[in-house]
């Protein structure tokens, strides 16, 4: 499987990279005036492992917007590079000074998981170059003079949907997540927000089990332990190929129509829906971005992306398009020859960013205050398909 996709994000890069060549040919703008600096953007993005699906629907919806707009980016033509996130440890790292040093990016946008930021968030900040997250933002980091994000802080995900639960589940609810920071960020959100609700755990101990990150492939021991527990629905955490596993395997155990399956939007996003296929049918999801969300903004983004991927739009495709929108704003408000620090300061300064998920715009935390979801799969194609407005969240 990774080797298939990772030939199709090779081809999907270098179709980025010809589109940045594209934009550099010529002198002419659209608007008479003539082409200025071109800016190398770098995207940290998995191009391997468990995570793979993800920097697919990075890049696509990255990729999208340039299309869209000749391939500038505040009038300017851009070149990008695409590096390995990898586990976001000693592999994202040496992406990211690559992209700092030797390729001299005037922004970097990624990455998919809370690690991967948590490793390019010091370097980006050290070098004063904007770092524009697309995945979770990880609880661990409080400088964020130069790290904004276009998605979510990890924690609001389970904060959105947890007086949701608490008053709709007749019971207590086992919790269920991966032992890593984002997955910690992910699960304390919703257990916080969830006991403070009311609710109460039904896991044996109290407290929600994490499991070996991203080893584990089985997660019949612990599903055995949430059919045993007596529990009136389970929430879980999981994305990419686990979350492919843990749902599979939730209806092997018997537990899928019984026991409710709930979640952060990645348990059923995509690539891993399509694997899934009917063990998927019914589970809810919480999410900042539904397929189905009314609006022109949406239907257009949704049908520009229909002939680029296969399946519905993922929360993965919106903050990259959405990364790229606000940046063709910051770059645009940076001047004839924008620095890092220009484009880091216009950003600031940006009040609110249209999307195909409705306007939002920054926190003090450079997270998004924006509206939440409750989704559910549904239909003989799975869909995710939007229940109700759950809570807007960030603020």
């Amino acid at each position: 499987m990774y080797t298939t996709r990772r030939a199709f994000i090779t081809a999907l890069a270098a179709a980025i990279a010809a589109t940045a060549v594209a934009g550099c040919e010529g002198s002419a703008m659209g608007d008479g005036s003539t082409d200025t600096t071109t800016l190398t953007i770098g995207i940290l993005a998995p191009q391997t492992g468990p995570l793979a699906a993800i920097g697919t629907d990075m890049l696509a919806g990255w990729q999208l917007y340039l299309d869209q707009h000749d391939g500038k980016l505040g009038g300017h033509p851009v070149r990008v590079i695409v590096a390995e996130e990898g586990d976001g440890g000693a592999t994202a790292r040496a992406s990211v000074d690559r992209l700092i040093k030797q390729e001299k990016a005037s922004v970097i946008v990624g990455a998919a998981s809370a690690p991967a930021v948590a490793t390019a968030a010091g370097p980006t900040r050290d070098a004063q170059i904007p770092l524009i997250g697309v995945g979770g933002r990880p609880s661990t980091i409080s400088d964020v003079a130069y790290l904004w994000h276009t998605s979510f802080d990890s924690r609001d995900y389970g904060k959105a949907i947890a007086a949701h639960i608490a008053k709709t589940v007749p019971g207590p609810v086992w919790v269920i997540g991966p032992d890593y920071q984002g997955g910690h960020d992910q699960i304390s959100g919703f257990v916080d927000a969830y006991l403070a609700a009311g609710g109460k755990l039904a896991n044996a101990d109290g407290k929600p089990v994490f499991t070996p990150y991203p080893a584990t492939t089985n997660f019949g021991p612990w599903l055995a332990q949430a059919k045993a527990s007596g529990a009136k629905a389970v929430y879980a955490f999981y994305a990419g190929a686990p979350a492919v596993e843990f749902v599979r395997q939730y209806a092997q155990f018997g537990l899928h129509g019984t026991v409710p399956l709930y979640g952060p939007a990645f348990l059923t996003e995509g690539a891993a829906l399509q694997a899934q296929a009917a063990a998927a049918a019914g589970v809810y999801t919480v999410a900042n971005y539904s397929p189905d969300l009314p609006g022109p903004a949406n239907q257009a983004f949704t049908t520009a992306l229909a002939g680029r991927i296969k399946g519905a739009p993922t929360v993965y495709h919106l903050t990259s398009y959405d990364a790229a929108a606000l940046l063709d704003k910051a770059i645009a408000a940076a001047g004839p020859d924008p620095t890092p620090q220009a484009i880091n300061t216009a950003i600031t300064a940006i009040t609110t960013v249209d999307s195909p998920r409705g306007t939002w715009r920054f926190n003090a935390q450079h997270t998004p205050v924006q509206a939440w979801y409750l989704r559910q799969v549904t239909g003989a194609t799975p869909a995710n398909t939007m229940v109700t407005t759950l809570a807007t969240i960030g603020a």
